[in-house]
């Protein structure tokens, strides 16, 4: 039950995180002008990166080890949307996040506000693939309680 728990926790975690930074903290940033945005930017993401990175790689691992020690599939299809995150992070969120972090990108407005802008959304998929997950997870959990 310790790593169903945890595979629950980190998810529930990270999709929490991603959803506050997708409704509040980069619409915020987006609305007090690019070049606040992309300072407010490159400091949260220096911060949070590691953060959402660890929550993500917990839950990940977690769900290898809740799958192995029930044996029940539904922790590895639960987890489908996190691997897909991760995955989907390396390759659509990260180069867009160095470009954003490169600070000759302060001279060019239009591209900043447009790869801000192309981040929120990008950031939103991974929101909703953590959501997907945690809310897979909190099932499990609560039927794994009611047997």
């Amino acid at each position: 039950m310790l790593f169903e728990v945890l595979s629950t926790l980190s998810t529930g975690l990270f999709a929490g995180a991603a959803f506050y930074i997708s409704v509040v903290e980069h619409p915020a940033r987006i609305q007090c002008g690019v070049d606040l945005a992309l300072q407010v930017f490159r400091s949260s993401y220096r911060k949070g990166a590691p953060f959402m990175g660890s929550l993500l790689l917990t839950g990940l691992a977690s769900v290898i080890a809740s799958w192995l020690s029930t044996s029940n599939a539904w922790w590895v299809i639960g987890g489908v949307p996190l691997l897909f995150s991760l995955s989907f992070t390396i390759i659509f969120v990260l180069p867009i996040s160095k470009k954003l972090l490169d600070p000759s990108l302060s001279a060019d407005h239009n591209l900043a506000s447009k790869l801000l802008r192309r981040w929120a959304a990008l950031h939103w998929l991974r929101s909703l693939m953590g959501l997907t997950s945690f809310l897979t997870f909190l099932i499990l959990l609560v039927k794994g309680a009611v047997k």
